[in-house]
């Protein structure tokens, strides 16, 4: 009997324990909750309310619609164009409008440009960039014995990605090569500027290149720059047809330089 009111006694003792532990985790809880020590002002948690005058009110609602104003025209569209290139979207001076989504222009709306990433910024980008053109024409067109004179057909490549922005204009490099009816070979690379006016683009070009005469035309050395400009008109919106006119020489580096002029035919379509 005493055994058992021994284990009743440690019994009621365990839930006691039990009891307080629920009750203390439960006060600390409620206690620690904001409405509570509001309540009762209980410190350190305890804080002041702040107390807001109309004035105050006034003012921070008149800051709170000057952002929201500020907003708006931010995201307002504001097309300016002004000058003969922006008109004629003439480039390399032609720059695109910053787009400010669905405001009235005005003179005092500030355009706002758009961030782009600085990793690119240098470097234009484009859909299709890599840009393959097939060239036929005529080799040593302007030739005093006659005897050189032959066809010309060649290839060529850019890729519009590597464009670069400079004072020159817009700057790709190129590479190439075009083989003439008389087994002259020319591999050449070198750099390239284009500017486009509308559907016009105007495309001048120099590049070094290693010449073959095989049995055409003796250039005076296997090292030769060709300097080439290039008239073409968009057909479509991934192809172009265009005219060129080349020249080719030593620099008077080699044991002669006759040099060469040359004519061709370009079609060039973007992959």
């Amino acid at each position: 009997m005493c055994t058992f009111c021994h284990q009743g006694s440690i019994f009621n003792k365990m839930k006691f324990v039990i009891a307080v532990f629920i009750c203390t985790l439960f006060m600390e809880n409620y206690a620690s909750s904001e409405s509570f020590i509001q309540k009762y002002k209980i410190k350190p948690w305890y804080k002041e309310p702040i107390v807001i005058d109309d004035t105050s009110k006034q003012t921070i609602s008149k800051s709170k619609q000057t952002i929201s104003k500020s907003k708006q025209t931010i995201s307002k569209a504001c097309q300016t164009k002004t000058g003969l290139a922006q008109k004629y979207k003439i480039k390399p001076w032609y720059k695109e409008p910053s787009v400010i989504d669905g405001a009235k222009c005005s003179s005092n709306t500030k355009q706002v440009k758009r961030k782009t990433n600085p990793n690119t910024s240098f470097s234009y980008k484009d859909e299709k960039p890599q840009n393959i053109s097939f060239y036929t024409g005529t080799f040593d067109l302007i030739d005093k014995e006659g005897d050189d004179k032959t066809t010309l057909v060649g290839i060529e490549h850019k890729n519009k990605d590597l464009f670069r922005d400079s004072w020159l204009g817009k700057i790709s490099p190129t590479s190439g090569a075009f083989v003439t009816g008389k087994s002259s070979v020319y591999l050449y690379t070198g750099i390239e500027a284009d500017y486009n006016l509308g559907r016009v683009n105007i495309s001048p070009s120099f590049a070094p290149g290693y010449y073959e005469a095989g049995d055409g035309k003796n250039l005076g050395s296997a090292l030769e720059f060709k300097t080439e400009v290039k008239i073409g008109i968009d057909l479509f919106k991934n192809s172009n047809l265009g005219y060129s006119y080349s020249h080719i020489s030593n620099n008077d580096w080699g044991s002669t330089n006759p040099g060469t002029d040359n004519q061709s035919i370009n079609f060039s379509k973007k992959f």
